[in-house]
């Protein structure tokens, strides 16, 4: 049976997901009442992320501000990455469409997995091979059956969908390198920033919607403490307890988590394919905390 910090670990990424799968919707009602750009979302979230962890810190718990200098390499990786990620997804959505942006996201665990393996020696067993599998099919399934059959994806659009899971997995990675020596909240605090700063030159050549309607900055709101706050905050404390590979493939509930959002909250109706590839992710999820032999490493 997995151990108590295990089970921890478990239930935050599990969590993070659920928050994590309110930001389509969020980001839908902000674009909806702004008509702001992607990339200019991007960084306006970042930054405002930004500043209320730095705010927060700096009012109640200054001394978890104070980090290695060692260290700024791996933070600024963290950031660096988080950054290219959000560049990354924005442009995937808008060149291959967002069922295509999210196969392609979906290959983000085995990234993790080879990599983790390779850094870190964490095991790559069959247990973590299958759920890698099970959900990378979960996926698309999840998000249109013939979505790989589509035509028309350009070069730059493949190397585009290759940037998606390589820099999420990046971020992944980087954050479990320094998550062990620091709070989860300082380690946000400085990823967000860093990640802020790659963003900021692109919005020198993207429109700002300004002014904002007031009903957008509440939608901000929310996409900000819940979808961003809570749900990193959640995942980046996982990590302190989970294999980053473990962690990764876990993350993928928020492929059917989104899916019951959109028909509870949006009128959305799943077909049977997409039923079948939402019980796909959950099968793959349920096998890394399914009890195991104590001699296991999964």
């Amino acid at each position: 049976m997995p151990d108590r910090t295990e089970t921890t670990g478990y239930l935050a990424v599990l969590l993070a997901t659920a928050c994590w799968g309110t930001s389509g919707i969020w980001v839908q009602f902000i674009v909806d009442t702004s008509g702001i750009s992607a990339l200019a979302l991007a960084f306006w979230r970042d930054f405002t992320t930004f500043l209320v962890l730095l705010l927060g810190l700096r009012l109640l718990h200054p001394a978890w501000l104070e980090v290695n200098k060692r260290d700024l390499k791996w933070l600024i990786g963290l950031g660096g990455s988080l950054g290219i990620f959000h560049v990354f997804w924005n442009l995937g959505v808008l060149v291959n469409g967002a069922p295509v942006a999210t196969v392609q996201q979906a290959a983000m665990p085995a990234v993790v997995a080879i990599v983790a393996s390779l850094i870190w020696a964490e095991p790559l067993t069959g247990r973590k091979i299958v759920a890698i599998i099970l959900t990378f099919v979960g996926t698309v399934l999840v998000s249109g059956v013939d979505v790989l059959g589509q035509t028309g994806i350009t070069l730059g659009g493949f190397l585009i969908g290759l940037g998606i899971p390589l820099s999420y997995a990046s971020w992944n990675l980087f954050g479990k390198r320094v998550r062990g020596d620091y709070n989860p909240v300082t380690t946000l605090t400085y990823g967000f920033g860093f990640g802020a700063l790659v963003l900021l030159p692109f919005q020198f050549f993207t429109p700002q919607p300004w002014p904002v309607p007031t009903e957008t900055f509440l939608w901000f709101a929310g996409l900000i403490s819940v979808a961003t706050i809570l749900a990193f905050s959640l995942y980046t404390f996982a990590l302190g307890r989970l294999q980053a590979s473990v962690a990764s493939i876990l993350a993928m509930a928020e492929i059917p988590i989104v899916a019951v959002y959109a028909y509870f909250l949006l009128g959305d109706r799943m077909s049977l394919d997409q039923i079948v590839g939402a019980v796909l992710v959950i099968a793959g999820v349920v096998m890394l905390s399914w009890p195991k032999k104590k001699e296991g490493t999964a």
